[in-house]
């Protein structure tokens, strides 16, 4: 899907118009109610301070984890709020509905340059289910219609799809940065064009893998989904975790791969351990040897060599999933090895979101790579070519 041909936030006059400006402000907290990592609000600093510039009213929503449509003060945006008046130095108003009363009144009241923050779309059963009554009554309290949470792209919500049937609807610049890096490393990649896939499943990652199969020089596998593949080779993969009625498709992958002359590599040595645990007992062994009983949890160090090996002379790198369980410290190793010669490389590196992303932010190799992806599910389905009912639904330039 091409969406270089979408809106952004540059093409319309925002001058003194009322801006609904969907963010995705989903981030964690501690028990105390403290936001533990800012990185998706500060992400929409960009869009927020080009509208208060240009003196737009803005009206700024989003979700915060998974209320189930019933307000939950444990998921309020209040603490949002405060985050944003304390860097953008005035104060962020936060209505205490999302349509209602406090919504309508501070939104019809806002000066040039003033920002408001509506309460969790998710309050709202009608978001997910995408009720038009609640996306026009969305609607009615702005001129203009901005996304800038390409995290939620990948859902047909009202906030998403519903609210662009009755409002000029045009992306911010974030997606803009999205649909550009993307974009362009899938269909004008600098060669050689190396694609790493990992997480747990090769179910979870077929779109994907059909889609860059036809783009790619090489394909790198690892992570869980690496099992499925090497007992498709007909190698014992003890307890690991392996999804026999995927067998047939693996074998047809890597036949496919080597009918087109693309490189395939799968690990040739593992770490695996007793059970599944962090401390549990482990050791590397080759990948045709994994003992009954063990399962594997990451690389070997022979892989690691061998992926970062081949990633030296890229051109361009997409890399999605871990190559392991990357959160559990003994275990992590493969992965971090990954994002070393990513970082190291001088390629065009593209992370493509969810636990890839946080690997990356979290070994402190972020400021090494091109574009680090903001949404997990949304890149998922950018990288397999399908359509991101968010994005379709933005005016075409």
């Amino acid at each position: 899907m091409d969406y270089s041909n979408k809106k952004n936030v540059e093409d319309i006059n925002v001058q003194g118009k009322k801006v609904l400006l969907r963010c995705d402000f989903n981030v964690p907290f501690d028990a105390e109610g403290n936001i533990t990592d800012t990185k998706r609000i500060d992400e929409s600093m960009k869009t927020i301070n080009y509208l208060i510039n240009k003196n737009a009213k803005i009206i700024l929503c989003s979700h915060l984890g998974r209320p189930k449509g019933k307000p939950n003060p444990a998921l309020s945006l209040k603490p949002v709020a405060e985050y944003l008046s304390k860097v953008l130095g005035k104060e962020v108003k936060m209505a205490n509905d999302v349509i209602g009363e406090s919504a309508q009144n501070l939104s019809e009241n806002l000066n040039l340059g003033e920002v408001c923050l509506l309460e969790n779309l998710r309050f709202h059963s009608e978001e997910e289910g995408n009720n038009k009554e609640f996306a026009k009554k969305l609607a009615k309290l702005a001129d203009i219609y901005i996304n800038d949470a390409f995290g939620t792209c990948h859902r047909a919500h009202a906030s998403t799809v519903g609210v662009t049937e009755y409002l000029p609807s045009v992306c911010g610049f974030l997606i803009k940065k999205e649909i550009s890096a993307m974009g362009n490393a899938l269909t004008n990649p600098r060669r050689p064009f190396i694609s790493i896939l990992g997480g747990a499943k090769v179910s979870d990652k077929i779109g994907i893998i059909t889609n860059l199969i036809n783009k790619v020089d090489t394909l790198i596998i690892g992570g869980g989904m690496a099992y499925t593949f090497m007992n498709a080779l007909g190698y014992s993969v003890g307890t690991s975790i392996c999804e026999s009625d995927k067998l047939d498709l693996a074998k047809d992958i890597m036949a496919k791969a080597k009918e087109k002359g693309i490189k395939f590599l799968i690990p040739v040595d593992n770490k695996v351990g007793k059970e599944y645990s962090p401390d549990t007992e482990a050791k590397i062994v080759d990948a045709d040897k994994i003992p009954d009983g063990w399962m594997g949890l990451d690389i070997g160090t022979k892989t690691a060599n061998m992926f970062s090996e081949a990633i030296k002379g890229a051109g361009t790198v997409v890399w999605n999933g871990p190559m392991g369980v990357s959160e559990w410290e003994r275990f992590a190793d493969g992965t971090m090895s990954i994002a070393k010669a990513i970082a190291e490389s001088g390629a065009v590196s593209i992370i493509g979101g969810g636990d890839s992303a946080a690997a990356v932010q979290k070994l402190g190799f972020a400021d090494k790579m091109t574009h680090i992806s903001t949404g997990g599910g949304a890149s998922l389905k950018f990288l397999e070519d399908a359509p991101l009912p968010g994005l379709v639904a933005l005016d075409d330039k």
